[in-house]
C-alpha cells in the first residue's frame, strides 16, 4: 500500500494532476473515452492501450496492476472493457472514478453503434469501411503481441520459477488444448492464492 501511495503521490507531481479534482476526472474522462474509441477488435485490446496510457505516459498505476486487471476483468461476467475500466476507476478515485471511467468506456460504442445503425446498409456493404476495419484489426494484433512480449520480458527478468511456469502452462493450455481462457485463469487464481503468498513474488 505504501509503494502504491508513493506510486500515485510521484505521478501526481510529475503530471501536477490532483486526484479527486475536476481536472482529474477529465484527464481520466478523455483518455478512457479515446482508449475506448479505439478499441477495435476485441476486449483484450483495451488492455495494452490502458498500459500505454495509465502506466507508461501518466504513472498512475503498474505493470503488477496492469495484470491483476487483465485477470480480473476476463474472469468477470460482461463486457471486458467495462470490466477494465471500473476496475482502473476505482483503483484512481474510488466510486466516482468508477462513475467517470464506466461513462467513457460506454459512450463511444454507443455512440458509432447509433450511427452504423442509421446507415446500417451503407456500412454493411462498402468495401473500404471493410478494408479499414480490416487494418485496424491487424493493428490492434501487433498492439497485443507487443505489449504482451513486453510483460513477458519482465516476468522473466524477474527469474521467479514459478510465475514463469504459471504462464508457460497457461499459454501451452490454451493454445495447444483450447481450453476456455476463464478456466485457465480461474485455475491460476487458485494456483496463485496457494503459492504465491510470499513477498517476492508483489
Amino acid at each position: 500500500m505504501i509503494n502504491e501511495d508513493q506510486q500515485l503521490d510521484d505521478a501526481v507531481k510529475k503530471l501536477n494532476i490532483i486526484p479527486g479534482t475536476r481536472h482529474f476526472y477529465w484527464v481520466l474522462f478523455k483518455s478512457t473515452f479515446l482508449i475506448s474509441a479505439f478499441t477495435v477488435g476485441g476486449g483484450m485490446v483495451i488492455i495494452p492501450l490502458l498500459k500505454k496510457k495509465f502506466v507508461d505516459e501518466y504513472g498512475w498505476i503498474n505493470d503488477k496492476d496492469t495484470l491483476d486487471i487483465t485477470a480480473i476483468a476476463q474472469s468477470l461476467p460482461g463486457i471486458m472493457a467495462v470490466n477494465a475500466s471500473i476496475m482502473l476507476g476505482y483503483k484512481m478515485s474510488g466510486f466516482m472514478g468508477t462513475m467517470v471511467a464506466i461513462l467513457a468506456t460506454v459512450l463511444p460504442p454507443l455512440i458509432t453503434i447509433t450511427i452504423i445503425a442509421f446507415f446500417y446498409d451503407l456500412f454493411a456493404h462498402n468495401y473500404y469501411v471493410q478494408m479499414a476495419l480490416k487494418g485496424m484489426q491487424c493493428g490492434a494484433t501487433a498492439v497485443i503481441i507487443d505489449v504482451g512480449l513486453n510483460l513477458v520480458y519482465k516476468l522473466f527478468k524477474k527469474k521467479l520459477l514459478l510465475p514463469i511456469l504459471i504462464a508457460v502452462g497457461t499459454f501451452i493450455t490454451s493454445l495447444c488444448f483450447n481450453v476456455n481462457p476463464m478456466y485457465c485463469v480461474l485455475v491460476d487464481a487458485i494456483i496463485g492464492l496457494m503459492l504465491l503468498r510470499d513477498p517476492k513474488y508483489n
